[in-house]
């Protein structure tokens, strides 16, 4: 993925195939888990959350589950609206906010002690809120190939409120396009956000079958949400994996210091960045993704800044 390829990253994501995981329960839920996400729970031992990004299926991290049920009891989030879930009843648009408060309650809910959670773009956002906003229902946070404020990748200097005509605009363009003009974006989008090829078909698919409203609220939501004042309240450890290629036409060192800057106010954070990966860091470089997965949650090891 080009470095200008980030730009679409957070805003027409798309997920892996709908496959069924296998030997997995329908998690409890209250009626604000019922209305903003679903629950799939496979597998025994200390409990993990992971949460898919914008247009995505919990199928992205189909192969990581594979393994990972093995030592962990996972808590596989599919967020109402995306992927062919259906949409919640939205009048406002609004889906960060209601999306994080019905994973704070499903945890709540279910009784959890503590969990880790793991979420990739979008769901890196939702991680954020998790931690800053119910700092006690959750022991760590692994955010993949996400920002505390999008906009920063047009503008170092971006606020919100600057943000918010821009993206309000693209906004706009996603509720007006054509159903032909959606696939034609999502084809050039999906090239520049996995160089996995063999996977593209089903991303598209999963993509064009996600809420065309749920879509363009949450990514304008994305476009002007600055989590960067909430960081300071996280009091559990951050850890921070982010992709790179040589595509990007910039130097890594110059993507490490942005992702370093955005996340300065962070008490606990620690940085990793997988090379030769676009923005689907699970499909692009599977093993080492997984390696990175497995050290964040081993309680006593501490990754470098």
């Amino acid at each position: 993925m080009r470095f200008s390829a980030l730009l679409a990253a957070f805003g027409l994501t798309s997920l892996l195939t709908s496959a069924t995981l296998a030997q997995s329960t329908t998690a409890p839920a209250g009626p604000m888990v019922r209305e903003r996400i679903s629950v799939v729970v496979e597998g025994s031992g200390p409990d993990v959350i992971l949460i898919p990004g914008l247009a995505s299926s919990r199928d992205v991290w189909r192969g990581l589950a594979a393994r990972l049920q093995q030592s962990h009891r996972l808590h596989l989030v599919q967020v109402a609206g995306f992927a062919g879930a259906p949409a919640a009843h939205n009048p406002q648009g609004w889906v960060l906010e209601p999306t994080a408060a019905a994973v704070a309650e499903y945890i709540e809910r279910a009784h959890l002690q503590a969990p880790a959670v793991i979420g990739h773009s979008l769901g890196g956002e939702l991680a954020l809120m998790l931690g800053a906003r119910h700092p006690e229902r959750v022991s760590r946070l692994m955010i993949v190939d996400a920002l505390p404020f999008y906009s920063l990748m047009f503008d170092p200097s971006a606020t919100s409120e600057k943000a918010a005509p821009g993206a309000a605009a693209f906004r706009a363009t996603l509720l007006a396009a054509t159903d032909a003009q959606m696939e034609a974006m999502q084809s050039a989008a999906i090239a520049r956000l996995t160089k996995t090829e063999a996977a593209r078909p089903s991303l598209l698919n999963a993509t064009l079958r996600s809420d065309r409203p749920t879509v363009a609220h949450a990514t304008y939501e994305l476009m002007t949400t600055d989590l960067r004042p909430e960081l300071h309240r996280i009091t559990v450890p951050v850890h921070v994996v982010h992709a790179y290629d040589t595509s990007y036409g910039i130097p890594a060192d110059r993507v490490d210091a942005m992702f370093r800057s955005a996340y300065a106010a962070t008490p606990h954070v620690s940085f990793q960045r997988i090379d030769g990966s676009y923005h689907f860091v699970m499909l692009d470089q599977a093993e080492p993704f997984e390696r990175a997965v497995t050290d964040f949650l081993r309680p006593t090891t501490t990754v470098k800044r």
